[in-house]
């Protein structure tokens, strides 16, 4: 039997795979009111060819329209990746009251990982944080998405490589 969390970082792992068949790093997320997912969201930055569209703030923004208010009072995220600093800000902006991590993000991760920006003590908000909530699931996911595209970029230089020889280089 599940628990709620693992329940709702399954969802959040789904939002992330709809971000992996677009070929972007599969992050995903949702956002939960009461014990439901009032929002989802995925990471779309290449696709929408803008910074801003991280899984967060693309919750984020469902999430306000849904609550009706920029507050997310109440609320709870659960994101597969440590947030970075410009979602870790939204996140306290948002006055979202918890998040909830599979795995951390040592390059970049704003929720204890680089720098903790979620629980600052001149911020007019803190965020509680747990963490490790599917945690090998969310980083396997990572790590094979980004072998793979390791092996994609490979073979197109090998392809490119391979192309650019002249013909009868080799006689």
């Amino acid at each position: 039997m599940q628990t709620p969390d693992e329940k709702f970082m399954r969802e959040a792992i789904r939002q992330a795979r709809k971000a992996e068949k677009l070929m972007e790093v599969p992050i995903g997320c949702v956002i939960v009111h009461d014990g439901q997912i009032i929002a989802r969201g995925y990471n779309r930055r290449n696709t929408d060819k803008n910074t801003l569209s991280h899984a967060e703030l693309n919750a984020i923004k469902k999430a306000g329209r849904k609550m009706g208010d920029w507050r997310l009072e109440g609320c709870t995220m659960y994101v597969t990746l440590e947030p970075c600093q410009m979602c870790a800000g939204a996140l306290v902006q948002s006055r979202i009251d918890e998040v909830v991590i599979g795995c951390m993000n040592a390059k970049a991760g704003c929720a204890g990982s680089v720098i903790n920006l979620l629980q600052m003590d001149g911020f007019n908000h803190q965020v509680r944080i747990r963490r490790g909530i599917l945690e090998e699931e969310c980083s396997t996911m990572l790590s094979d998405f980004f072998r793979k595209l390791r092996e994609i970029k490979k073979q197109k230089k090998l392809m490119k490589s391979y192309s650019e020889e002249e013909p009868g280089a080799d006689s």
